[in-house]
């Protein structure tokens, strides 16, 4: 029976994190295990991809998945996902973008969704895909399957966009720009116990069960020994990317279907913390709401009761929910 942790216990839990060293996994997660063999895409010397490539596990149906990670996450966490889409018949590639776990943390890269996208198309090149993919992005996985949506309309089928970001512009909602002074300040203070309680508190509303812990070790490990500082400073210039590079003002020109899947209790709006007092930053899932008029062809999907990464707190039921989707737009139904 698994044990699901209260309020007040969790935020113990997490405070209590602090008081022993995060095991090194490595900074490119040399000693984390992911769920299927690691391939490897170079785009440049110091710009090697990890992905993992799935092939069907029963009849293939001749389509292609491609999974895009949020930026507290990595491949890995979309194991179970990637499991469900490959008994069904799908291919599903799932990389580690340049920047994040078992992936090159370049030093003094430039990074842009656009960049992320064009490195992202060249690895299923090699991966030898044929034929439009649908993308699924996460979080900031979502920016990027939008930009890539944008970039390569042709290589896109559909997209689906999991509790993304970008769908509003935080800056112009009043969020003040955090120079990479700052972002780097922060990063210098990210542990195990602030990744763990800032989950707790905006991806999983209050409640912690025990197989999240895997996930902040992941995290948490990355920090911790050698090569430390080159996932902090990554991570710093991914999250000023993030705030500079939103997709809301171009929804309108996305040309292929787009699907949201959205978890109603994620409380992300990112940097919103940081926002002046009596400034409104909108939710993921009130900007999600307030899109719909700005894309061309979409579908909403609620799910009830789940917060910022569905794909983890309730893995039978996203999966469910996406293949579902996934049916609708193969049988040519938008609105059904």
């Amino acid at each position: 029976m698994s044990i699901i942790l209260a309020l007040p216990a969790a935020m113990a839990a997490a405070t209590a994190v602090a008081a022993s060293p995060a095991t090194q996994v490595g900074a490119n997660l040399e000693r984390f295990a992911y769920p299927y063999p690691v391939r490897w895409y170079a785009a440049a010397a110091d710009r090697r991809m990890a992905y993992m490539d799935v092939a069907p596990a029963g009849a293939a149906n001749g389509r292609t998945l491609v999974l895009l990670h949020g930026k507290n996450f990595c491949a890995a966490t979309w194991g179970d996902t990637a499991r469900r889409l490959s008994a069904a018949g799908y291919r599903v590639i799932v990389p580690d973008q340049i920047g994040f776990c078992k992936s090159s943390k370049p030093a003094g890269f430039q990074y842009s969704f656009a960049a992320l996208a064009t490195m992202t198309r060249d690895l299923l090149a090699q991966a030898g895909v044929t034929g439009p993919v649908t993308m699924v992005g996460h979080s900031t996985g979502g920016i990027l399957a939008v930009r890539y949506a944008l970039l390569y309309p042709k290589g896109v089928a559909s997209v689906m966009l999991v509790n993304p970001l970008g769908l509003n512009d935080t800056l112009a909602e009043g969020v003040p720009y955090a120079p990479l002074a700052t972002l780097r300040a922060e990063e210098a203070k990210t542990d195990a116990a602030s990744i763990r309680a800032y989950q707790l508190k905006t991806y999983y509303h209050g409640t912690w069960r025990p197989g999240y812990d895997r996930w902040v070790a992941m995290l948490a490990g990355q920090y911790a020994g050698a090569g430390g500082d080159a996932v902090r400073e990554a991570q710093a210039r991914l999250s000023d990317m993030i705030e500079t590079q939103p997709v809301a003002a171009e929804l309108s020109r996305v040309a292929v279907p787009v699907t949201l899947l959205i978890g109603d209790r994620d409380t992300t709006a990112f940097r919103g913390a940081s926002a002046p007092e009596g400034t409104r930053v909108r939710t993921v899932p009130e900007a999600a709401r307030d899109v719909a008029a700005r894309l061309p062809d979409y579908r909403l999907v609620t799910l009830t009761g789940l917060g910022h990464a569905p794909q983890v707190e309730d893995p039978q039921r996203f999966g469910a929910a996406l293949l579902a989707a996934l049916g609708r737009w193969r049988s040519g139904c938008r609105r059904c």
